[in-house]
C-alpha cells in the first residue's frame, strides 16, 4: 500500500530538489500576503490517480494550503474537467505547482496505460501486472497508479519472492546439480509462505521447473502458439506468466492462451505523462490591493 510515510519522503525530496533555498521569483515578484485559487483542469481524458501525492506537495509546501480533490483515485475523467482545486497563499501554490503536477500528470498515465490494457484482456483470465521497470525512488507511487488503473502487483523488490530468470538458471546449470535438484535445494531453504517462480524461454524447460515444485513459471518471450502449449502442458501445476514482447497490439492474444498472468514493463517505463494543468481560475484581493 502507498502509506503516508512513503509519499512525504518522496515528495519532500523532490520538493527538496526544485527549490532548495525557496522560490527566488515567487519572492521577489508575488507579495507574501498574497492568496490564489487555481484548479486541476483535464486536458485529455484519463483515469486519475496520485491524489493525495499531488495535496502532499502543497501541505509540504505550506500548511495553510488546502486542497479538494473532486475525483478518486481509479476514477475516469473527460477533457475539460475539473480534477482539484487548490486554495492558499500564492507563494506555495507557485513554489509546489510543478512537483505536484508531475506526480499526478505520470502516475495518472501509467494508470490510463493500465487502464487499457486491462480492458484488452476482459472476459480473460489474466491479471495485468507491472514489473520492476519503474523509476528509482518512485516504485511505490508507481505501483499504486498500476492498481489505479485496475491492474495488480508483481514482486515489490528482490526481498519479496524467490524468481529464478535465465541469468540464475544459467549459473545453475554450471553446477553439480542437475536443474530440478538444484531448484529443490533452494526450495527447501525457504519458510512456506514464500513465493517462488521460475522463468523458462523454451518449452523443454518446463517439466524441470515443474518437477521441483514451483508456484509460478514464467514462459519468456513466447510466441502464441508455444504460449498455449505451455498452458497445456503445465496443466494447472503451477500459476502461469507471459512476459516478454507485450503491447497493446499482443496483450488480448496473449491473454487468449489461458495464462494467468501478463507481465507489463511498458506500465512504467514507457508510460505517457498525462496532459493536466493547474491555472489559477479565481482572482482575490489582498490586503494591499494585490490580486492573482
Amino acid at each position: 500500500m502507498l502509506t503516508n510515510h512513503a509519499i512525504t519522503v518522496v515528495v519532500q525530496a523532490a520538493l527538496d530538489e526544485d527549490a532548495p533555498w525557496g522560490d527566488l521569483t515567487s519572492a521577489v515578484l508575488i507579495p507574501e500576503d498574497a492568496v490564489a485559487t487555481a484548479r486541476l483542469e483535464a486536458r485529455e481524458p484519463g483515469v486519475f490517480s496520485g491524489g493525495a501525492v499531488f495535496a502532499a506537495a502543497f501541505a509540504l509546501t505550506d500548511p495553510r494550503i488546502e486542497v479538494h480533490r473532486f475525483v478518486t483515485d481509479g476514477e475516469p475523467f473527460s477533457t475539460g474537467a475539473t480534477l482539484a482545486e487548490v486554495t492558499g497563499p500564492a507563494r506555495g501554490i507557485l513554489q509546489a505547482e510543478r512537483i505536484g503536477l508531475n506526480f499526478v500528470q505520470r502516475m495518472s498515465g501509467i494508470a490510463t496505460l493500465t487502464a487499457r490494457y486491462v480492458a484488452e484482456t476482459a472476459g480473460t483470465q489474466a491479471r495485468i501486472v507491472d514489473t520492476r521497470k519503474t523509476t528509482p525512488g518512485l516504485r511505490a507511487l508507481e505501483r499504486a497508479a498500476v492498481r489505479d488503473g485496475g491492474g495488480h502487483n508483481h514482486r515489490f523488490s528482490l526481498s519479496d519472492t524467490v524468481m529464478a530468470k535465465d541469468n540464475h538458471l544459467a549459473v545453475l546449470a554450471a553446477g553439480p546439480l542437475g536443474l530440478t535438484e538444484a531448484l529443490r535445494a533452494g526450495r527447501a531453504k525457504l519458510s512456506h509462505t514464500t513465493h517462488f517462480e521460475v522463468e523458462v524461454d523454451r518449452l523443454d524447460q518446463i517439466e524441470d521447473v515443474l518437477a521441483a515444485g514451483i508456484d509460478t513459471i514464467m514462459l519468456d518471450n513466447f510466441s502464441p502458439e508455444d504460449l498455449l502449449k505451455g498452458v497445456t502442458q503445465v496443466a494447472g501445476r503451477a500459476t502461469v506468466e507471459a512476459s516478454g514482447g507485450v503491447s497493446l497490439a499482443t496483450v488480448r492474444e496473449i491473454a487468449a492462451s489461458g495464462v494467468d498472468v501478463i507481465s507489463v514493463g511498458a506500465l512504467t517505463h514507457s508510460v505517457h505523462s498525462l496532459d493536466l494543468g493547474l491555472d489559477i481560475a479565481i482572482r482575490v484581493n489582498t490586503p494591499a490591493g494585490f490580486a492573482l
